[in-house]
């Protein structure tokens, strides 16, 4: 089998029983060392509901990853900017980031934005200073071709993932592989993202945690790592929490004056 990363051999280095009824061999990259499953074939199964219902810690991921986001934006990027969040899920980090003060939209294809309806992504609008894509990089089939698409949208995209540890654990050693639910199918070392990077000729920005930086800017590596592991031992989202104008009364009085409201209500 060859890495849908960096296209070079993958060798079976184990199997595992997906969604309990599933057999599906995993292989790992010797160059990148990006690990795959097989060809997915239960997909169509797995996402018959996209959220899945081990996703336990999807508040306060959300929450965590709002405060650092906001935070490494205002420091790094333009805080007037127009944003996006691409596979949104519920609409829960969309709406937050507007609470802190920055301009977000929402985009996800396969689930119903629930609370930030009226600010959906429009095509045609101001150019997206950055994108954010949260735990979704694991659910790639063909992660070229999506970033592809994700680049169409902004040269800079923040995400997170869980790396790969070394050497990588077998399938029932690590609980991102997600082995209950059977949608995380690609795991990422920093050598293949690194590789993603280069590829598209993109700088890398790497936190040691969650959260990873592809962007064409030059920035200074410390500044973001500082801004991801001490947002709130710093102060520094505080800080951000501070000198940002919240949108919540803003945006309450467009929908409102666009007759969004009187419209869902009929």
């Amino acid at each position: 089998m060859r890495c849908r990363v960096c296209g070079n051999a993958a060798d079976r280095f184990a199997q595992a029983r997906v969604m309990g009824r599933y057999d599906v061999g995993y292989f790992r990259c010797s160059r990148c060392g990006f690990v795959q499953t097989e060809e997915p074939y239960w997909l169509e199964e797995a996402y018959q509901t996209p959220i899945n219902i081990f996703d336990t810690g999807i508040i306060s991921r959300n929450i965590r990853l709002a405060q650092k986001t906001a935070t490494v934006l205002y420091y790094l990027f333009d805080r007037h900017a127009r944003y996006l969040d691409y596979a949104g899920g519920y609409g829960v980090f969309t709406r937050l980031m507007r609470d802190i003060g920055f301009d977000f939209c929402w985009h996800d294809p396969y689930t119903q934005n629930l609370v930030a309806r009226g600010f959906e992504y429009q095509t045609g609008g101001s150019d997206i200073e950055l994108l954010t894509t949260f735990e979704s990089f694991e659910h790639f089939a063909d992660p070229l071709t999506e970033m592809e698409k994700l680049l169409s949208l902004s040269p800079s995209i923040l995400f997170s993932t869980e790396l790969v540890p070394d050497p990588p654990p077998r399938p029932e050693e690590w609980w991102y592989y997600g082995l209950e639910h059977g949608q995380h199918i690609s795991f990422y070392t920093e050598h293949a993202i690194r590789h993603l990077a280069d590829r598209f000729g993109l700088n890398y920005y790497g936190s040691g945690t969650e959260l990873h930086l592809l962007t064409g800017k030059k920035l200074n590596p410390v500044r973001f790592r500082l801004a991801v592991r001490k947002y709130r031992s710093w102060g520094l989202y505080r800080r951000v929490e501070r000198r940002m104008k919240s949108r919540i009364e803003a945006d309450h009085d467009y929908l409102v004056r666009d007759g969004i409201c009187r419209t869902e209500r009929r």
